[in-house]
Formats: structure tokens, C-alpha cells, sequence
């Protein structure tokens, strides 16, 4: 399992304490769908599992702009040869060397790939 893969385990697999309990909603009969359709994805709101995790930790982690610190939120390891790991996972072509430039894109890209991944991302974290 790759670095991405246990970041997006983490992030859609937690339970938000947070979110409204919603009642069922009475429906008419459901249509039984084509056995060759797949059953819609599940939308994570990012945003809303993060701040979750955020109130449950001690520590004052900016994991809205940095890599180790999302990384640290989730409960991973967030060392640089982690972080080279994780970025070769996600084809970063850059200067490993300069760990600012990219623990900068590596912190775009995981975002980017959980919107990919059916995760809730809002415009103000993407930019």
C-alpha cells in the first residue's frame, strides 16, 4: 500500500463528530439500478474530516498549508525521506533536494488527488 493510498485511508475512513446525524428520508420505491452500474461514490467533505482531527490534537498543526503537518494530523510518519517517498508516489519532477519547493507541491497534490479520489476539496485549500 502506497503513501497516498494510507493518507486517503485515513482521511475518508475517520468519523467526523462533527456531522449533522441525518434522519432517513422516506422514499418512494427505489428502481433497482443496472447490474452493470457501479454504485456512486461516497463524497468526504476534506475540509470537515481534517478540522475534526485538528480539535482531537494537542498540537497546533497548520495542515492547511503544510505537508508535514497534514501528514503528522492523520497520524503518519512525516520525515523527508517520507516525504520523498510520497512524492515520487505522486511523480513529482522537481529538485528533491529543495524540500521547500516540494513539500509546497506535495501538499497541492495530495490535496488534488483526494478531490480526484471523491474527497470534498474546497477552492480556497486548492490554490
Amino acid at each position: 500500500m502506497g503513501i497516498f493510498s494510507n493518507i486517503l485511508g485515513k482521511i475518508f475512513g475517520h468519523k467526523t463528530k462533527t456531522a449533522p446525524s441525518a434522519a432517513p428520508t422516506p422514499q418512494a420505491q427505489p428502481t433497482p439500478a443496472p447490474q452493470a452500474q457501479a454504485p456512486a461514490p461516497r463524497t468526504v467533505d476534506i475540509e470537515a474530516v481534517l478540522e475534526d482531527m485538528a480539535q482531537d490534537n494537542a498540537q497546533k498543526l497548520n495542515w492547511r498549508t503544510s505537508i508535514v503537518d497534514l501528514m503528522k494530523l492523520v497520524g503518519m510518519e512525516s520525515s523527508l525521506q517520507e516525504r520523498k517517498e510520497l512524492a515520487d508516489e505522486l511523480g513529482y519532477s522537481g529538485d528533491k533536494t529543495d524540500s521547500a519547493a516540494m513539500n509546497i507541491w506535495l501538499h497541492k497534490a495530495v490535496l488534488r488527488k483526494l478531490a480526484e479520489n471523491g474527497g470534498k476539496v474546497p477552492a480556497s485549500l486548492m490554490d
